[in-house]
């Protein structure tokens, strides 16, 4: 083989190997572009879920608040988290604050709130869960309705004995087979709009901040 020939060679896979990198490289890159479009719209759903768009017309998405860490362990939180404010013509009408029960019976329970700035619920949404197929699943939307018994309620609504599964004399009621579950919902539910009640007024002074702003720019 002539020095001409393996020069050649030499250029025609190092061009090879090129091309391939950057093959490579754009199909990673088309592929998380198309993962993140796919998160981006799943929880896009999720928070509409809660708060409709007849009620809104922010980007519910891009529109949040840091939680400060002082909050995070009543909201079972350990690395933080954001709250989506959702807005009507720039007035917050309700927060969307996560929240995850670690007493599940089968371990974590996460779950998006939606709290209007009135002190009610708007809405909860179970977003991720390991609980046992046909009794503790129930607490996903898909599987029952029972997530919709806690939208409108409050924390004087009922009072505090009241959230509680009927089985320990409050007003939810508990799945046959399965009352841990429930429970565990219940009372985070319960925490996390203590958190609301105490959190609000800073939520809402933020909140109307960015609304204002926003409008100074525009």
């Amino acid at each position: 083989m002539t020095l001409q020939s393996i020069r050649f060679n030499s250029i025609l896979l190092a061009s090879f190997a090129l091309i391939t990198a950057i093959i490579l490289a754009s199909t990673d890159s088309l592929t998380r572009d198309r993962i993140a479009d796919s998160e981006r719209a799943a929880a896009q759903r999720a928070l509409l879920e809660i708060i409709p768009l007849d009620r809104h017309n922010n980007d519910l998405l891009m529109d949040v608040q840091a939680i400060p860490e002082k909050f995070w362990p009543a909201l079972g939180l350990k690395k933080g988290g954001e709250i989506h404010v959702a807005r009507d013509n720039g007035e917050p009408v309700a927060a969307i604050i996560p929240a995850i029960t670690p007493d599940g019976y089968s371990g974590n329970i996460s779950m998006i709130i939606g709290v209007n700035f009135d002190g009610t619920l708007a809405g909860v949404r179970v977003v991720e869960h390991k609980e046992t197929p046909g009794l503790g699943d129930k607490v996903d939307l898909k599987k029952s309705d029972w997530i919709l018994s806690f939208n409108g309620k409050s924390l004087i609504n009922p009072e505090q004995d009241g959230w509680d599964v009927k089985k320990n004399g409050g007003q939810f009621d508990q799945f046959t087979g399965a009352t841990i579950t429930p429970r565990a919902v219940i009372n985070q539910i319960a925490e996390v709009l203590q958190y609301f009640s105490e959190d609000s007024e800073r939520l809402l002074a933020e909140a109307n901040e960015h609304s204002d702003k926003e409008h100074n720019h525009e």
